[in-house]
């Protein structure tokens, strides 16, 4: 069993995903701090509060605090549309990647016109 575990954590695959897990978390400290610290406070001039955390809705003994929760939904869609622009960025430039492989160079044409005239030749 142990050893199955080791295959299983030396795989490519599970090293990428904790690789991702642990840039993930540190991207996430800084889309907080820039939701924190940058957008609530512009946000907070249009509608006179600074911190949104703070607002809250109080209907007899309960507390909505949807100041956080429009926390939250700030976060995911920045962190949503920056996730979009890493993909699309990968994307374009693997797109890149493959059209080059996909074209031979010119080396390889002139050796694959060679080669034709070769074989025209022996026949």
């Amino acid at each position: 069993m142990l050893r199955e575990f080791k295959t299983f954590i030396a795989r490519g695959s599970v090293i990428d995903m904790a690789v991702g897990i642990i840039v993930g978390a540190a991207f996430t400290s800084i889309v907080k701090s820039l939701v924190n610290n940058l957008i609530n406070p512009l946000i907070g001039l249009f509608i006179g509060r600074v911190d949104l955390s703070n607002l809250v809705l109080i209907v007899g003994d309960a507390q909505f605090k949807y100041g956080s929760f429009l926390n939250a939904v700030i976060n995911f869609l920045i962190i949503s549309f920056v996730v979009f622009l890493m993909v699309k960025a990968i994307n374009t430039f693997r797109k890149k990647e493959d059209n080059q492989k996909d074209t031979p160079s010119e080396e390889v044409m002139y050796l694959k016109e060679i080669t034709e005239l070769l074989k025209k030749n022996k026949d």
